[in-house]
């Protein structure tokens, strides 16, 4: 018989948090660009999108997931994907500096 016991557990619970998103009925093309979306049109629907996760309950762990994954598209937990690059980039700087620091 095969020892269970040091699988993982189910991680259900880690993603549950996405059946109370408020985009969850929305079409996804409200979230992620279509090719060669530019300009006024891309702006707009950045901000219909953010405003979306404005209203949402669990964007705090919407934009941890894409934080931590470094997710590379959409709009998640009302941040662009630029957005999360300079966070992360930050971030990862300030890391840097501090080992610097503490050195």
């Amino acid at each position: 018989m095969s020892e269970t016991t040091r699988l993982p557990k189910p991680v259900a619970e880690a993603w549950e948090w996405q059946y109370e998103g408020a985009c969850r009925s929305l079409p996804t093309e409200m979230f992620f660009h279509p090719d060669g979306e530019r300009g006024p049109r891309r702006e707009a629907r950045i901000r219909a999108a953010k405003a979306v996760c404005a209203t949402c309950p669990v964007v705090a762990a919407c934009r941890a997931h894409a934080l931590s994954v470094q997710e590379p598209y959409g709009i998640w937990g009302g941040l662009t994907e630029e957005e999360r690059v300079e966070i992360i980039s930050n971030a990862r700087r300030n890391r840097r500096s501090e080992y610097v620091t503490a050195s």
